[in-house]
């Protein structure tokens, strides 16, 4: 059965591409975060005529303070940050000028999106917008009564975690949670509101895309966030006590993004629970993706064999140990339930045979990162010449520094070897970055992804995240004059002369 599940996913499109990474959070725009509205068709006006097929980025859903997309209150919504305020107003639910709040305050959005939920009511019951509102709740009735519950809660008591709620609303007792439900109507409405735009706005960008011959490449984090919507309503897939509480968090050991490992702090799954389930939630979350994506990478794939589970009282994630999971009996049970799961492993790290087995037995794609290649070692994996056509070759990726930034840090790679190895003369960082881009972009690796900031050969300022940090992370962004005319029809000549 297995061999058949290896042939079968053999169906993904695996013709020779290129990418590019960018979350929509780092689109140009006027507020204090990107969107999906017209900035985002014109990147994929951009990505066409680079000859561009892929548009990578990562999770969509709501993320907590730090803006941390791996850290999100849901791992079905999206994030209502990332709503077009234009889509609300050209089809008249959203009046700008009747706001009085300074564009760049914390509100803003919120204030438009609740005056757009007031004009949207007064839309006739029988009209076809209430219509699809009502398809739209049906559809998602698995995860959206009880998220837009989880954000009314939320909101009453300060933002507090569910955790920190009265007994009632924490252990879910059901005359509890009706009554707030009750109480919480207007709150609820707004959210079911916000998540209905977010999904009609998403679906009309991903057909804008396919139009263009342009794939949406989305991002599905292993673990959820403690403080989620998920864990609340569904507190029996995971290792979570009866007071919220848990014993063991998870995390991964010291590797070379950290000497003391990272402790994410993320509830790890009942297993048990799971199998005898037949890993419901899993099919549940799946179906979401596919709604949003045509691609779907698997972060930190290592952890459907065993993940690292780590003392909660402890601070760093040195005292882990490896626990067994079930990942073939998972990925079985979804393959089953969506056939051609269009799946790719995150498999970097300290990745086992068990691992590779578990990867190649359902044909997944892994990736390859050139930031990771030149530390003198001919066999390092992720060096050209030992790509595989099944790959996903990256310069680097979110949590890498830029390439640029990397080249300028010598510390951190083999100069030498780097210098020999990719044959480039010039002593200019510049060169160096491009000879990189050249050696991503011509591997046999069927996928190159590169990152913005890459194409636009951006330094260190331009990072988007520093893995083991809080600080600083998920807020850079692009904007188009920084876009060279020379540089980008240099990309798309490269991508034509290496046929992606």
């Amino acid at each position: 059965m297995i061999d058949q599940i290896s042939s079968e996913r053999q169906s993904m499109d695996k013709s020779r591409c290129a990418g590019i990474l960018l979350h929509p959070t780092s689109l140009p725009g006027p507020l204090s975060g990107g969107d999906i509205g017209h900035e985002a068709y014109r990147f994929v006006e951009f990505l066409h005529a680079c000859g561009i097929k892929v548009w990578q980025m990562l999770p969509l859903c709501p993320p907590h303070e730090d803006l941390s997309p791996y850290q999100c209150f849901s791992a079905h919504a999206g994030n209502p940050a990332l709503i077009s305020l234009d889509w609300l107003v050209d089809r008249g639910w959203l009046d700008l000028e009747a706001i009085r709040q300074p564009q760049v305050n914390g509100r803003y959005r919120s204030i438009c999106l609740e005056q757009a939920h007031d004009h949207f009511n007064q839309v006739p019951p029988d009209s076809e917008w209430k219509g699809r509102l009502q398809e739209f709740r049906l559809s998602s009735k698995s995860w959206l009564d009880d998220f837009c519950l989880f954000v009314g809660l939320k909101k009453r008591y300060g933002m507090k975690p569910w955790y920190l709620w009265p007994p009632g609303l924490r252990q879910r007792n059901k005359s509890a949670l009706l009554q707030a439900a009750s109480e919480l109507s207007q709150e609820i409405d707004q959210a079911v509101f916000e998540q209905f735009v977010f999904f009609t706005q998403w679906r009309e960008i991903r057909e804008y895309a396919a139009r263009y011959n342009v794939r949406i490449f989305g991002d599905m984090p292993i673990f959820v966030s403690h403080d989620s919507a998920d864990v609340w309503a569904n507190r029996e897939n995971f290792q979570v006590n009866e007071d919220g509480s848990m014993t063991y968090v998870s995390g991964v050991p010291p590797d070379a993004f950290s000497p003391t490992g990272q402790k994410w702090g993320n509830p790890l799954y009942d297993w048990e629970y799971m199998q005898r389930d037949g890993f419901k939630w899993w099919k549940d979350r799946l179906a979401t993706l596919l709604q949003l994506f045509d691609l779907i990478r698997v972060d930190h794939f290592r952890g459907l064999d065993a993940c690292w589970e780590i003392p909660a009282e402890d601070e760093t994630a040195i005292n882990g140990h490896w626990r067994d999971v079930p990942g073939e009996t998972l990925l079985k049970a979804l393959h089953d339930c969506y056939p051609s799961l269009p799946l790719i492993a995150e498999d970097l790290g300290v990745i086992t045979d068990r691992v590779h087995a578990l990867k190649e037995r359902f044909g997944l794609p892994g990736m390859k990162v050139l930031q990771f290649a030149f530390d003198g070692n001919s066999a390092n994996p992720h060096l050209p010449h030992r790509h595989r056509h099944c790959d996903v070759v990256y310069t680097g990726t979110h949590d890498n520094d830029t390439t640029l930034g990397w080249i300028k840090d010598e510390e951190k790679y083999n100069k030498d070897f780097f210098l020999a190895y990719s044959g480039c003369r010039s002593d200019s960082a510049e060169e160096q970055m491009l000879a990189m881009l050249r050696m991503a972009l011509s591997s046999v690796s069927f996928l190159c992804v590169l990152p913005m900031q890459d194409i636009l050969l951006l330094d260190s300022s331009a990072r988007m995240n520093t893995p083991g940090t809080v600080c600083g992370n998920w807020a850079w962004r692009f904007s188009w004059h920084q876009v060279n005319p020379e540089r980008t029809e240099q990309i798309t000549r490269l991508i034509a002369l290496y046929q992606r």
